[in-house]
């Protein structure tokens, strides 16, 4: 997993790993992470273990996952970011979660966008989706931030959920030299 360390001048991105089980129930377990990613249900520890299974097998065979983010001066873990699937989307979507004292930092983009660039760069995907709940207007502002367009509101799980995109061209065009 060494191989997909990330980092950025604030935050670095470590690969979560099966013996973190545990810290990703904890963190999904908050009432902010929760709300949205969970439709605010709890996560018990059978169902993280399963993901990091999976998040394992996912950096295994495609080479991406779940990327855990850690500030680089304390290595305290704020949340998370990653590429995952969901709604049989044809390919995995950017995914953010952070504590909610760590939320208008600026924390999510930065880590959003070395997810991205690492997509179009090392994955070669062509565009990357995000969904957010319609409520999470935070969440809707990081897409934003990303560069990423609207692009249409769909019923999922019976709740209004709106999805974003950003294509390789304008990654390539509004982030040069990021």
């Amino acid at each position: 997993m060494e191989d997909f360390k990330l980092s950025t001048a604030r935050l670095q991105l470590l690969p979560y790993i099966l013996e973190e089980s545990e810290e990703f129930q904890r963190l999904n377990n908050d009432s902010f992470i929760r709300k949205y990613l969970w439709d605010d249900e709890p996560i018990d520890a059978m169902t993280a273990d399963d993901i990091m299974e999976q998040n394992l097998r996912h950096f295994e065979e495609n080479q991406y996952g779940l990327w855990k983010i850690q500030l680089r001066n304390t290595k305290k873990t704020i949340g998370y970011v990653g590429l995952w699937h969901f709604f049989e989307e044809p390919q995995p979507q950017l995914i953010y979660a952070l504590l909610k004292r760590y939320t208008k930092k600026g924390y999510a983009t930065e880590a959003s966008q070395v997810i991205i660039r690492y997509a179009i760069d090392q994955l070669g995907f062509e565009y990357l989706t995000a969904a957010t709940d319609e409520p999470h207007l935070d969440s809707q502002r990081v897409a934003q931030r990303l560069g990423m367009s609207f692009v249409e509101k769909r019923i999922e799980n019976n709740r209004p959920t709106l999805f974003y995109k950003i294509k390789k061209h304008a990654v390539d065009s509004v982030w040069v030299g990021s």
